[in-house]
C-alpha cells in the first residue's frame, strides 16, 4: 500500500500540494490531509489509485525491507524523453 510518509515524500519529489493529489485521485483535500497526518487511513481502494497516480508520474515505491519504507525517483530509461 502506501504510508503517510510515503505520500508527503512523494508530493514533495514531485511538487505537488495535497489539492493538487487530491484533485487527480477526485477526493477531497481534508481525505489527504487526515490521511498524512494520521489521522484517519485511506480505502484500500484509494490508497491503491494515490500510488498508481504517483507510480504514473514516475515515482517507484520501496516496501519495508528493515531499513523501512520510501519512495524515490524513477530511473530513466535510456532514449526515453
Amino acid at each position: 500500500m502506501i504510508t503517510p510518509e510515503q505520500c508527503r515524500a512523494a508530493r514533495a519529489l514531485l511538487d505537488w500540494t495535497q489539492l493538487h493529489l487530491a484533485n487527480e485521485a477526485k477526493v477531497s483535500d481534508f481525505t489527504i490531509r487526515n490521511f498524512e497526518r494520521g489521522r484517519t487511513a485511506l480505502k484500500a481502494s484509494t490508497a491503491q489509485l494515490v500510488r498508481m497516480i504517483f507510480e504514473a508520474n514516475g515515482l517507484v515505491f520501496i516496501d519495508e525491507n528493515g531499513g523501512g519504507p520510501g519512495v524515490r525517483l524513477e530511473k530513466p530509461v535510456k532514449g526515453k524523453a
